[in-house]
């Protein structure tokens, strides 16, 4: 059995522990109220969109516009692979991470596949995987993240794609449900699929002005930008959520095991009395029959 000094100082080791995961579960919460309400207010906007662009994919007639939908034979692949900059929360990012794995080994086998990773943690992971096909630029999204920050990913990646780099690009991330719950999604980007759309396609018939050309080569790279912004607002309120979960249940482990130290110190404490007790007794006796 462990001494008693060695006990107390791991009670309060553990308590100091305990301390830290219950503040960072208390600034998760704080971040995650923000970041949840962003993304709420995002995705109805989103969506229109998305219900706008499905809409219009029939009827699109402008040169330009037509290589976002069109699907070609794919030998080059671009997978965005969204994680956090931080760990401590579960498994976040290692769920991100083992899907885009997986979507390479399998789902593109074969294929070149090159990762865009968006926060550190992909980066670190796919850098010392040595995959040489990474694009590095925007690993440190999350340290300033806003639309123009989304937009300047979803710029790239447009571009990219129509100068024939890639003839697929996916987006892998958490999508946010609620604190407890995110949706790990590997979500087809490009080329634009109307059935993949989120929004619901109403048949309306648009009035373009000034005209249509002109408008849609506006509208559509806005509406593909939306989309990835939404993406990373959705793995930034799943980060905050994910790790508050996790803080959570550190701190109530550490409150347990706090719990079965203090009854080991007792027990310790409880048998060093009954020795010396013991000891004593026995020297009384051993003087008494001198």
């Amino acid at each position: 059995m462990a001494n008693l000094k060695e006990v107390r100082i791991r009670i309060a080791s553990v308590n100091s522990t305990q301390q830290i995961t219950k503040a960072m579960k208390l600034v998760s919460a704080t971040k995650l109220r923000r970041a949840q309400n962003a993304i709420i207010q995002m995705r109805p906007y989103a969506q229109k969109l998305n219900g706008i662009l499905a809409n219009l994919a029939d009827s699109i007639d402008v040169d330009s516009l037509k290589v976002y939908f069109n699907q070609k034979p794919i030998q080059n692949v671009l997978l965005v692979v969204i994680t956090s900059d931080r760990g401590l929360c579960g498994g976040f990012n290692a769920n991100v991470i083992k899907l885009a794995n997986r979507l390479m080994k399998e789902d593109y086998a074969g294929k070149n596949v090159t990762i865009l990773p968006v926060g550190k943690k992909a980066f670190e992971f796919f850098t010392k995987a040595n995959n040489n096909n990474i694009i590095p630029d925007y690993k440190d999204t999350y340290q300033k993240l806003n639309a123009e920050s989304g937009f300047e990913i979803g710029e790239y990646v447009l571009n990219q794609f129509k100068a024939g780099s890639f003839e697929k690009v996916e987006i892998v991330y958490n999508q946010f449900k609620n604190a407890a719950t995110q949706i790990l999604t590997n979500e087809p980007f490009l080329p634009i699929l109307p059935q993949n759309m989120g929004g619901k396609a109403a048949k309306n018939d648009y009035i373009f002005e000034p005209g249509k050309e002109a408008i849609l080569e506006e509208l559509i790279p806005r509406i593909l930008k939306t989309q990835i912004y939404k993406s990373l607002l959705d793995s930034f309120a799943s980060e905050h959520g994910a790790r508050m979960i996790a803080m959570d249940k550190a701190t109530d482990n550490a409150g347990e095991l706090i719990k079965a130290l203090k009854l080991e110190y007792n027990r310790a404490r409880q048998s060093a009395i009954t020795t010396e007790i013991s000891e004593i007794v026995g020297g009384a006796a051993a003087l008494s029959g001198s």
